[in-house]
């Protein structure tokens, strides 16, 4: 190799080399102190973008993990609200069984109203329960409905009875006659919009002549359906109109015929909350085996006013329409038929007559199921979102796994390369010196 003083090549050379290896150890160091082998698209352009797509699915997963927890809390405040409407209830039934009892004078059936109607402002209260400023149980999260009639059905007499029967050809599902005869009475009390109704005629033509229609035309706002029918419906032609609010069809038990008792009026103004008939012989004695049978109605379509879907929409999802649907039902004691309005005044259920107050029975019973309906389905629904926060969670970690792979540092790898790379850094600084110093010989010719 000649001598030369220009170009020092071995120095340029070794130059090159000792950058290569700065710019080596500079990568090694920020891969170690970052902990990630990579900080930047140059480092792995496709790795950088995968794993980029995954961070933003570990936070779009972890939010809804969070948005499951955040509902659930919604539903946890609405069944506390709901709960405590049950307990009400339940104490509401005591002292409307108390009221029903002969023993009561005025006055004390004055002071069981008196704590019904606290008890029933209470209930009113806890449906305007909110959850971060959102009102939950008062109607204004509720499904889409249909406006639909209070229908009642009896599926214990006959499956031939119809509107036109008469009472002393009523049977029992077996056929049995249940001897409904002249001299017996027979009393109906129902509740429409918070106003209990009481009713009673005797039979005189030993029930030959007398029909079920012509004792329900005894009790205003009320329909028989004069069809037999297999379906159960909401007025005189239940065949043509037997969906709840929801539109699906409703089916009679054992799929047979039934007798339908509806409310001439769609709407929760003229629900009806309870039904009960009573009958008695010429001595006043109840005759049980035939109310056994002739007081079995049961509700099969509650009534709804018509309204949109306002149903709580739980985004639980990454994508577009990962929703959970929540409809919560309006559990104002007018709404369980509790407590009734006109246009001057509100009035609340009343037990200030032993009639009225054993026509409240039934009404408790049913108000008693429809908040317990809508507690099992809170109850569902927080089911529910506990899986969905379970199932998030764990595709949160596996997702952070993957990413993991692809992006962090293994850390023993880089230490070695770091190692490696500030060995050669500094043998490289050592040999630029060395090569600097090779001139130095070519000037010894000079002399």
């Amino acid at each position: 190799m000649s001598l030369v003083v220009k170009n020092n090549l071995s120095a340029l050379n070794t130059l090159n080399i000792m950058n290569t290896n700065s710019t080596a150890l500079n990568k090694s160091l920020k891969k170690v102190s970052s902990g990630m082998k990579i900080n930047s698209a140059a480092d792995d352009a496709s790795g950088y973008q995968i794993s980029e797509r995954m961070r933003v699915q570990i936070k779009s997963l972890d939010q809804a993990n969070q948005n499951a927890q955040n509902g659930s809390s919604l539903l946890k405040t609405a069944e506390g609200a709901v709960s405590s409407t049950v307990e009400i209830i339940k104490t509401l039934k005591q002292k409307v069984l108390n009221a029903a009892n002969g023993t009561n004078t005025d006055s004390d059936l004055a002071a069981i109203q008196s704590e019904m109607n606290q008890s029933i402002d209470q209930i009113n209260d806890n449906a305007n329960v909110t959850f971060n400023g959102k009102y939950l149980v008062d109607g204004s999260a509720s499904s889409a409905t249909s406006a639909t009639k209070s229908a009642f059905t009896n599926q214990s007499l006959g499956t031939a009875t119809t509107g036109s029967s008469t009472l002393a050809s009523l049977t029992n599902r077996d056929g049995k006659s249940l001897g409904i005869v002249s001299g017996d009475k027979i009393s109906i009390s129902y509740v429409v919009n918070g106003k209990t109704v009481t009713t009673s005629i005797r039979i005189t033509d030993g029930a030959s002549g007398t029909k079920i229609s012509d004792i329900i035309g005894q009790a205003t706002g009320l329909s028989v359906n004069t069809t037999a029918t297999s379906v159960v419906g909401t007025g005189a032609t239940p065949a043509t109109n037997n969906k709840d609010g929801q539109g699906y069809t409703v089916h009679s038990t054992d799929g047979k015929n039934v007798l339908t008792i509806a409310t001439t009026t769609a709407g929760v103004s003229n629900a009806l909350a309870g039904f009960t008939i009573n009958v008695t012989d010429k001595d006043g004695n109840a005759k049980k085996d035939v109310n056994k049978v002739l007081d079995n109605f049961t509700e099969a379509i509650t009534a709804h006013d018509l309204s949109k879907d306002h149903s709580i929409q739980l985004q639980v999802g990454t994508k577009a329409n990962q929703t959970i649907s929540v409809g919560l039902s309006d559990m104002g004691a007018k709404a369980l038929g509790l407590q009734g309005q006109s246009s001057t005044t509100t009035f609340n259920l009343d037990v200030t007559t032993q009639e009225r107050a054993t026509a409240a029975i039934d009404v408790l019973d049913k108000a008693l199921q429809k908040a317990l309906t809508q507690q099992t389905k809170i109850g569902s629904a927080e089911s529910r979102l506990d899986y969905t926060s379970q199932n998030l969670t764990t595709s949160s970690e596996n997702v952070t796994n993957a990413e993991s792979t692809i992006r962090d540092a293994d850390m023993a790898k880089e230490m070695t390369e770091y190692t490696k790379n500030n060995v050669l850094k500094q043998a490289s600084q050592a040999m630029l010196a060395q090569a600097n110093q090779s001139g130095s010989g070519v000037l010894s010719l000079l002399q």
